[in-house]
């Protein structure tokens, strides 16, 4: 009577391989699409019908589990190690040369007929007017809106775009010179943070508080000078801040009075604008183009 055999996943063929060792036998690296699964029937039956995504992610921790050589560890590493010095390089050549910028923060997915995007576009429009170039992520919504606004005063319009699986596409606002695409979050806010003289801040979601939060940290630990955060929506960011200041200033002091003056929030575009040349002109400082 023949038995079935169970087939031997990547780990317990390595554990095979382990023992065969010095028999003669050959020793083969494990696949790591052996657990994986094969079928649109299989991914059905396993998954109970979850979405492509959930089982692109189930697929990922399965990969990030499977046991790896040294060999394979090396190259995939050394490999992430060029496309992020890439990045950077192409960054900092074309970033180098842009000027004086405000980068605006804000959530890929606000309409055009939201006040906010239409707001966004009157800041950029004022502060190319006063001399400024806009900074933004490069992709819909207020981004959109910041590089749209930009470039109807014909100034410069820059976008960094992240390559996502969603949400982010080009806006056809950006300077085909000043369009550059990541991989990397963290390279990608680098940028943001060394070519910009000033954040403006609009309503977003995690990514626009990852930015917002990143400035106000660097500032506060003095990794770089300080600079104007202007943050535009009372009825948006009061409550954060007035957590901020109740939660974990006084209840828990975990940050100091003074860090509470890192950010200004307001509702107007010429009180938003006015803000960043009064910082500059305290120290006479103006932008060049």
């Amino acid at each position: 009577m023949s038995t079935l055999k169970k087939a031997k996943t990547s780990k317990t063929k390595l554990s095979d391989d382990l023992l065969n060792a010095g028999s003669g036998k050959t020793i083969k690296q494990p696949n790591v699409n052996d657990d994986k699964l094969t079928t649109i029937t299989e991914m059905r039956q396993q998954t109970n019908g979850q979405t492509a995504l959930a089982i692109e992610d189930e697929q990922r921790l399965r990969k990030a589990f499977v046991d790896k050589d040294w060999n394979e560890i090396k190259i995939a590493d050394s490999w992430q190690i060029f496309k992020v010095m890439a990045e950077f390089v192409e960054g900092f050549e074309k970033m180098s040369k842009i000027g004086p910028c405000v980068s605006i923060f804000g959530s890929a997915r606000t309409k055009p007929d939201n006040p906010y995007y239409q707001l966004a576009e009157e800041i950029a429009a004022k502060l190319v007017r006063h001399g400024y170039g806009v900074i933004t992520g490069g992709g819909p919504g207020i981004m959109e809106a910041g590089n749209k606004g930009a470039r109807s005063e014909g100034g410069k319009s820059v976008g960094l775009n992240i390559e996502l699986p969603f949400e982010q596409t080009h806006n056809i606002y950006i300077d085909q010179d000043k369009c550059i695409d990541f991989d990397y979050f963290f390279v990608r806010k680098v940028m943001f943070v060394k070519y910009a003289q000033a954040f403006v801040g609009m309503p977003g979601g995690f990514g626009t508080l990852d930015e917002l939060f990143e400035a106000m940290t660097l500032i506060q630990t003095k990794k770089i000078s300080r600079f104007p955060i202007v943050l535009v929506g009372s009825a948006y960011w009061n409550g954060l801040f007035e957590w901020i200041k109740d939660v974990m200033l006084t209840q828990e002091h975990n940050i100091s009075a003074e860090d509470l003056n890192l950010v200004q929030i307001v509702d107007d575009a010429s009180e938003a604008v006015k803000i960043i040349d009064d910082f500059y002109h305290k120290y006479l400082l103006s932008p060049n183009f």
